[in-house]
């Protein structure tokens, strides 16, 4: 990272982050996607604005003089006026790179447990124990799409997470949602992210079962006239998405209703968009390929096949 190109960052985040305060402070939104890679010398470092609280993430350490022009040029901004009018709780820094992913608090009190917005929803962060927070910004218009066409439909959702589709599918009027994920924790989270949007939990299945030898029971709770495929990347000792993909797609035909959906996603730079094509028609050779959902605007990649690929399928 190079002290040099701070100038260029806090040049955009103080515009995208006053931008959207002025619009609306209480929506979560990516403001400096360094990762990207269209901003030379801050590939690193990347800005999220989580409904009042602005947390700047390292995903390297840098340099000691990089370090000291960062918090200098973050005190910096939270004395201008329009930081100290904004409603702003806190601004804090991750170090990805350092044991524990610790987070500094640099100016203002860590709300631990926040609860943000994003579109009219509510969702429960973790701020401060983990590296990720509970909710993947780069997926907004994913949910969005789910939100759009789930309405009266039975919905599997794996790899659930803390159930952002879930809360999405619900919100578009879905029948029913099954999730499933192996971090039970992470299910606690996804329950409470539905009651946080006064949702019906009696239409959502929580499953803390390993996915891939839960086929039988998600076949007993189908058919589904959507499915969601969000896995990691690489989970030790879980998931490898080189390697595991296949064995979900070869699966479909048994989980899928006639002329369903399915929305298929990975998030390796090393796999692009034709992976996920070229392994659907081998692997379940009933679905079509339809349609590449755009990346959030402000997810900006020098790549675009490098960042989160997310398309749909259609039996």
């Amino acid at each position: 990272m190079s002290p040099e190109a701070l100038a260029e960052f806090f040049s955009q985040l103080q515009h995208n982050l006053f931008q959207q305060l002025s619009h609306d402070a209480t929506e979560t939104r990516r403001v400096f996607h360094g990762r990207g890679r269209c901003f030379v010398g801050l590939e690193q470092l990347t800005a999220d604005w989580l409904s009042g609280q602005l947390l700047i993430t390292l995903f390297k350490e840098p340099e000691p003089e990089f370090l000291v022009l960062l918090m200098q040029g973050l005190v910096a901004m939270t004395e201008q006026d329009v930081w100290q009018v904004s409603g702003a709780q806190a601004l804090l820094l991750q170090h990805r790179k350092r044991a524990g992913s610790p987070m500094e608090v640099v100016w203002g009190e860590l709300n631990g447990r926040p609860v943000i917005q994003e579109q009219g929803l509510k969702y429960q962060l973790n701020l401060g124990r983990n590296q990720n927070h509970g909710l993947f910004l780069d997926m907004r218009l994913g949910r969005q799409w789910v939100r759009e066409q789930a309405r009266q439909k039975r919905v599997l959702n794996l790899f659930a997470y803390t159930c952002g589709f879930s809360v999405a599918a619900l919100a578009g009027g879905a029948e029913k949602v099954v999730n499933i994920d192996m971090a039970k924790g992470m299910l606690n989270r996804g329950r409470e992210n539905h009651l946080l949007n006064q949702q019906d939990v009696k239409k959502v299945t929580f499953l803390g079962h390993d996915i891939f030898r839960s086929w039988g029971k998600l076949r007993s709770l189908g058919p589904y006239e959507l499915i969601i495929i969000d896995p990691p990347s690489f989970q030790k000792g879980s998931f490898a998405a080189t390697t595991d993909y296949h064995k979900i797609l070869r699966r479909l035909s048994d989980l899928l209703a006639k002329d369903g959906q399915v929305l298929a996603c990975v998030n390796a730079p090393a796999l692009p968009s034709q992976f996920l094509i070229d392994s659907m028609t081998e692997h379940a050779p009933q679905l079509t390929f339809v349609e590449r959902l755009a990346n959030p605007p402000e997810f900006a990649d020098s790549e675009p096949e490098a960042g989160l690929k997310a398309l749909v399928f259609r039996g």
